[in-house]
């Protein structure tokens, strides 16, 4: 029976990263294990490279997600020996991130987002070895239907310590272990200040998502993402003055304050909506409005497109695995 092969013998890469598949002296290879600022050092390494790789004229662009692989025994060192250090790390690298976007933006670039959010994860391979560190970027088009391309894949292999980059398909990623204490998600804030209250950690359970798409001048071809993580949410304007996990501010002035009410049911499971604003349809049909103190319910099932005053859509979808 033939040996099984590796991950990057499958890929025809065995020979580009490993001559002869083994490193040039093995022995003498000395490894240390992974630090939590070795990890954050190589997103913030990995960010500047993709605005100096996708940027041009006075557009700056930048990856959304980032993948980042490690060896499995690197991976289960943080999780079962620095529990909780992934997430502190995703949290300083999306802060460093804001800081150096605001320093392109004094010098008169245009820094504009492909996506509304930010996606981390971390994840491990069994053909890495101790100390390999890998990276995956991420454009996260909000509005693109397209067949996904090939990627931007850099690798430091053990044994030079070198980076190198190639492309890949996107069906390479089917070998990767994606573990739920690696996945992190936050939206992307517009002023380029980072708010901690935003961040989906592990632990954190999201019920749903809501996709909002609105006609203001400063988000036309972009959505507003908002996750749902409590029972009861309002949907509001503006003018909403409360600053709450359970309040989604719609910033536009086409949406009422409050506008909407929405509530999980946990005796069914299911979603209903109420509506307070001057006009409300979900999948085409008008909801009788109601008193913020007296709510009438409707159900509101998943991928349901609610629309708000004939202008703005809200689009409900299940929350991502």
């Amino acid at each position: 029976m033939e040996p099984k092969s590796t991950f990057w013998k499958r890929i025809g890469l065995q020979d580009w990263f490993l001559p002869n598949g083994k490193p040039v002296n093995e022995e003498a290879v000395k490894i240390k294990a992974l630090t939590p600022d070795d990890v954050y050092m190589y997103i913030i390494e990995k960010f500047k490279e993709s605005i100096k790789q996708l940027s041009f004229a006075d557009r700056v662009v930048f990856y959304h997600e980032f993948i980042i692989s490690f060896n499995e025994e690197d991976y289960q060192d943080f999780v079962n020996n620095r529990s909780g250090l992934f997430g502190i790390i995703v949290n300083e690298s999306v802060k460093k991130f804001y800081e150096l976007l605001r320093e392109y933006q004094e010098v008169g670039k245009k820094v504009e987002p492909s996506s509304s959010k930010w996606v981390f994860r971390l994840v491990s391979h069994p053909d890495y070895k101790r100390g390999d560190k890998g990276f995956i970027g991420k454009l996260l088009p909000g509005t693109s239907n397209k067949k996904e391309e090939n990627l931007r894949v850099t690798f430091i292999p053990r044994q030079t310590g070198v980076a190198q980059t190639l492309d890949i398909s996107n069906d390479v990623l089917k070998g990767f272990t994606y573990y739920s204490e690696g996945y992190y998600e936050l939206p992307y804030a517009n002023d380029l200040h980072y708010n901690e209250k935003e961040v989906s950690k592990p632990g954190t359970k999201v019920l749903a998502r809501l996709e909002t798409i609105m006609p203001d001048k400063q988000f036309v071809g972009r959505k507003v993402e908002y996750l749902v993580k409590d029972d009861d949410i309002v949907v509001s304007g503006e003018d909403e003055e409360r600053d709450e996990q359970a309040v989604f501010k719609v910033p536009s002035e086409w949406v009422n304050t409050p506008h909407l009410r929405i509530r999980l049911n946990k005796a069914d499971g299911k979603f209903y909506l109420a509506s307070f604003g001057e006009r409300t349809l979900i999948n085409e049909m008008e909801v009788a409005g109601s008193d913020v103190n007296s709510p009438q319910w409707v159900e509101l099932p998943f991928n349901s497109r609610i629309l708000l005053n004939g202008i703005v859509g809200i689009n409900i979808f299940k929350p991502e695995p």
